[in-house]
């Protein structure tokens, strides 16, 4: 009769091996540790080097970000340039950097050179030292991407390039049309455009109003959050906190009002909807992104708030929109 005491399971090992022989039991031995190795999960430590904790290292940070960011709004519009320059480079080498994660070839460094391009080329005209005319040498400047490609000589042609391309459509051109936006005024002039002037007032009353509506959502969506939003995308994100964000961001757009008189109440109403709606799915999209490439942020650039693109990735998708109706709306 057999013995079921010495009926080795099934599930450890397949084949059997030989159990007489030290061979057999090194391989159970191995497999085992492997299969252990396999079901434990990674601890990421609490606190970061120096004793602070993420919720301190986040304080910090944003504050520091916050002052560097105001500052460079208000102070003139070459500072301006020069903060958004910054924050347009980072960008784009954080998002050409999450797209090589997913074993895509993108032509990093010409995409960066044209994006570049693209902004500075359009702050140089909104600011009146180049003719817009110059804008018809931005389609030329693309078109060398393609020809490009057939020098490299990479096995993805078509691949490359739609990456290359989404980069500057992604990250470039958004932050190109904050530029715009900040010179509208200069359209407010019954539908002539007058002399180029910059108003740190809409730039820096959009981030505010972006920023409210961030906060008022994480913390109406804390305290009612029930129903989701978009759970396919972001789990966490709820109606509750979005008509929270809403709410707090029109309040934020009608203090706006009184001391910033470059735009009207109604103005500065549409324009914190705007933020609202379309900030709220430049959220979404970036999410969607980091999720199919299984990261939880787009970098660690910016200590305890992860990268440039979890920044800014509301506003991306809202300056097209602003500036459209900014300029639109002018006449």
């Amino acid at each position: 009769m057999e013995d079921n005491n010495n009926i080795i399971p099934k599930d450890d090992f397949n084949p059997i091996p030989n159990l007489d022989s030290t061979e057999g039991v090194e391989k159970v031995k191995k497999k085992k540790k492997k299969k252990k190795s396999q079901n434990e999960t990674v601890t990421i430590p609490t606190e970061p080097t120096g004793g602070l904790s993420n919720l301190q290292l986040r304080l910090i940070s944003g504050v520091i970000g916050g002052t560097i960011i105001v500052g460079g709004i208000w102070y003139n519009q070459w500072t301006f340039f020069a903060l958004f320059f910054g924050i347009t480079l980072l960008s784009m080498i954080e998002f050409y950097g999450l797209i090589k994660t997913d074993n895509k070839k993108p032509n990093v460094v010409t995409g960066i050179i044209i994006g570049m391009s693209i902004y500075t080329l359009t702050f140089l005209i909104q600011a009146g030292v180049l003719p817009s005319k110059l804008y018809f040498a931005l389609p030329p400047i693309i078109c060398l991407l393609f020809i490009e490609e057939l020098y490299i000589n990479k096995k993805k042609p078509f691949t490359n390039v739609a990456f290359t391309i989404l980069g500057i459509l992604y990250v470039a051109i958004p932050f190109s049309l904050l530029v715009v936006a900040a010179f509208s005024k200069s359209a407010f002039m019954g539908c002539h455009f007058g002399a180029p002037t910059y108003s740190f007032q809409i730039v820096l009353g959009s981030l505010f109003l972006l920023w409210a509506s961030d906060s008022g959502a994480y913390f109406s969506g804390k305290a009612f959050g029930r129903t989701k939003l978009f759970e396919r995308v972001s789990p966490k994100k709820t109606w509750e906190g979005t008509i929270g964000g809403a709410v707090l961001s029109l309040t934020v757009s009608y203090i706006l009002s009184l001391f910033y008189t470059d735009l009207p109440l109604w103005k500065w109403l549409i324009v914190s909807l705007l933020i609202v709606i379309f900030g709220s799915f430049g959220d979404l999209v970036e999410s969607s992104f980091k999720r199919s490439l299984k990261l939880k942020d787009s970098g660690s650039l910016i200590p305890g708030h992860g990268g440039f693109l979890d920044r800014f990735d509301g506003l991306l998708l809202a300056a097209p929109f602003i500036a459209a109706f900014l300029v639109l709306s002018a006449c």
